[in-house]
């Protein structure tokens, strides 16, 4: 097999392929023989040429790259697979004899070599996988590859948290620096590279006490990638927009009835129809409307500068965190744990601030009973940083490192516990009427798998990710259908992998049920610390299937790291 390059240089990735395993699979779907191919788009830096590079890996296929240095160059993208001054027409046969052709950073192409991509869509005789960025200017004949329907498209949403923890599982970060991570970032891996980096070099990750974590706390490095993104922000705003910005980036969220107090209206209309800001429709409260804007304009405004405008930010942040706090607590009596705005809490432990203990301890028990383990004790540590001895922290810790609710955890939560420990009479007519918690109870008695799957999607969509995954890992073992278990079971698996690896009774033995009998034999020996060879010569086996098997198994299992086998053997 052959890969044609425009050089010899081989693209390093120092992190590992993570997530996107339906991407990858119709990538390689689309780039399978008699298929015509696919245009993967989405924002730069969210990894569509990793995931093209993934789903071609092992298969002959010529790649072709444009530049903007050479887009005024007829075919220039082709020059190291086409002669000197070959008219179109001849072009295009000569690549026809190429059954898979790799179009990255298609929208850069110059205009001679985006002509002949499509003509080569047109003719079909050549697989094209191509990446486009969003949002930009491209050729026509670039963007007519799919809005002409020539080639599917695939539009490459921003990786999850739950990714983007696995991805930097190996730097050791706490949930609470990588949600933050997540959140500024918004699915630029190369920024969440960058800032990695910089945070590292700089030594401003540092350990959090009783863990083997390091947290970000303060502000934002200013590093060559986020003034290349805040650049144009800063150019489409104007002196007055800039000024605007920066006063929202200390002050926000700003309501609409205090933005009299110093702030233009019609600047903000402009900016509102700019996409710069965000105004709530039901708060009236106006936000930046990308989360790195805020932290990079606080970071590069200078000290002198950011004393005024944080000393003319609106009043203290208790009542607004209090706000927050109360809709928190109602969300939990009202049975749902969906996400609500939470920015003065993120951004007070951003900064470093010790909060208010009542308040941790409530961002904790929300995120516990959404499943988010690793938050909630983060959380809780939070809340004990202020108050070493608060019972309530002190109890979401416990709580978010061992499972089950106690009988602290509220008179409906504690009840609820005997359904997700399988014993549901214990509880019959105990529960809310009519509530999600109370059809489980009732689903569970009768044995009613299908029932049970209609109660998991309830609580999914309410929030309750692991009680969903438990709801799902029941049905499993209730469903006669051995096609309805099985589905049963991969939902649970997929859920359960969102609840940064809980480990309850509900969930025992699911993780490995998804490998084949080979492939549970191979990672139970690697658990125990056998190399890939030792296992190939006990098995007699080849190293080369032992791996094989290995990295199938690491797909359905949601890791990469070797290291995590023993815990998730350990869970089954």
């Amino acid at each position: 097999m052959r890969t044609y390059e425009q050089n010899a240089r081989t693209p390093e990735f120092p992190w590992p392929f993570t997530g996107r395993e339906d991407e990858l699979e119709r990538v390689r779907g689309a780039s399978a023989a008699d298929r015509p191919g696919i245009v993967v788009t989405g924002p730069a830096g969210h990894g569509k040429t990793r995931l093209i590079t993934e789903a071609v890996r092992g298969t002959e296929h010529a790649l072709v790259t444009g530049t903007p240095e050479a887009r005024d160059l007829p075919f220039a993208a082709f020059a190291h697979l086409l002669p000197d001054a070959v008219p179109p027409h001849r072009a295009v046969r000569i690549l026809s004899g190429v059954r898979l052709l790799v179009v990255d950073d298609a929208h850069l192409l110059d205009d001679a070599s985006a002509v002949l991509v499509h003509q080569l869509a047109v003719h079909g005789r050549t697989r094209l996988v191509v990446a486009a960025v969003d949002g930009g200017p491209a050729p026509g004949a670039v963007s007519r590859l799919w809005t002409g329907e020539l080639l599917p498209r695939l539009a490459l949403e921003p990786l999850p948290c739950g990714d983007v923890a696995h991805l930097l599982a190996a730097a050791g970060l706490e949930p609470l620096t990588v949600r933050r991570l997540h959140r500024v970032c918004r699915g630029d891996l190369r920024l969440l590279r960058d800032l990695v980096g910089a945070l590292g070099r700089a030594g401003r990750l540092v350990p959090v006490p009783g863990t083997d974590e390091r947290a970000w706390r303060g502000p934002l490095p200013v590093t060559a990638a986020v003034r290349e993104r805040l650049a144009p922000v800063l150019e489409r705003s104007g002196p007055a927009g800039r000024d605007t910005l920066e006063r929202l980036a200390f002050a926000e969220p700003l309501a609409l009835s205090l933005s009299r107090d110093g702030l233009d209206l019609d600047v903000l209309e402009r900016l509102e129809t700019d996409g710069l800001i965000h105004v709530d429709d039901d708060s009236g409260e106006v936000t930046l409307a990308h989360p790195l804007h805020g932290p990079a304009l606080r970071a590069t405004a200078g000290t002198l500068r950011a004393r005024r405008l944080a000393t003319g930010a609106p009043g203290p942040c208790g009542p607004a965190l209090e706000s927050e706090r109360r809709a928190l607590a109602r969300r939990i009596e009202q049975l749902d744990v969906r996400p609500v705005p939470t920015p003065v809490g993120e951004w007070l432990v951003a900064e470093g601030t010790v909060l208010p203990a009542g308040y941790a301890a409530v961002r904790a028990r929300f995120a516990r009973l959404r499943g988010e383990l690793r938050d909630a004790a983060a959380w809780a540590r939070q809340g004990l940083r202020g108050v070493p001895g608060d019972a309530a922290c002190g109890a979401e810790l416990r709580l978010a490192e061992g499972g089950l609710p106690e009988a602290g955890d509220g008179d409906v939560y504690a009840r609820y516990d005997a359904v997700r420990l399988g014993a549901p009479g214990r509880v019959a007519g105990r529960l809310p009427a009519g509530s999600v918690f109370a059809r489980h109870a009732e689903a569970l008695a009768r044995g009613d798998g299908a029932g049970l799957d209609r109660v998991a999607e309830g609580l999914e969509e309410r929030g309750f990710l692991l009680f969903a995954a438990e709801a799902y890992a029941q049905a499993a073992r209730a469903h006669r259908d051995p096609r309805a278990a099985r589905l049963s079971r991969t939902r649970a698996v997929a859920l359960a992998r969102r609840c940064q690896v809980a480990r309850t009774p509900a969930l025992a033995g699911l993780v490995l049920g998804e490998l084949t009998a080979r492939q549970r034999q191979i990672v139970t020996l690697a658990a125990s610390g056998l190399s890939n060879r030792e296992i190939a010569e006990r098995l007699t086996l080849s190293v080369r299937t032992v791996g094989n098997h290995l990295y199938s198994a690491y797909s359905r299992l949601g890791t990469g790291d070797r290291g995590a086998l023993p815990s998730l053997c350990e869970s089954a």
